[in-house]
């Protein structure tokens, strides 16, 4: 059983940047996609950005697609979201999730198993 727990949300400009990170425990880490999903008020949550187990292949939105990039450290069982150029658009709460599939690429909300608690984002314009 995977336990994910996120940090680094907050209140930011439109055009600055944020860091989220989520950190996983009690569980084999390493042999999950991570995924980071949003969901702003009053619409559905949404994908945002998957990583490969191995950390070697990504898939974005189009939405956040050269703004925003994901990494993982699977020797500290971490996983992060770097958000840059942000817009009042990306307003939301943000969720990190596991899954694991016949393919690595996950970007379904039903194909992950295990969600974070999610930490809000603002950009205020």
């Amino acid at each position: 059983q995977l336990q994910l727990v996120e940090s680094g949300g907050g209140l930011v400009q439109a055009g600055g940047s944020l860091r989220l990170s989520c950190a996983a425990s009690g569980g084999t880490f390493s042999r999950y996609t991570m995924g980071w999903f949003r969901q702003a008020p009053g619409k559905e949550r949404e994908f945002v950005a998957a990583i490969r187990w191995s950390g070697d292949m990504t898939y974005y939105a189009d939405s956040v697609k050269g703004r925003f990039t994901i990494s993982r450290d699977n020797a500290k069982n971490t996983v992060a979201l770097q958000m840059n150029s942000l817009e009042p658009e990306d307003t939301a709460v943000y969720y990190c999730a596991a899954g694991r599939g016949s393919s690595w690429l996950l970007t379904g909300r039903s194909e992950y198993d295990y969600w974070g608690q999610g930490t809000q984002v603002t950009v205020s314009s």
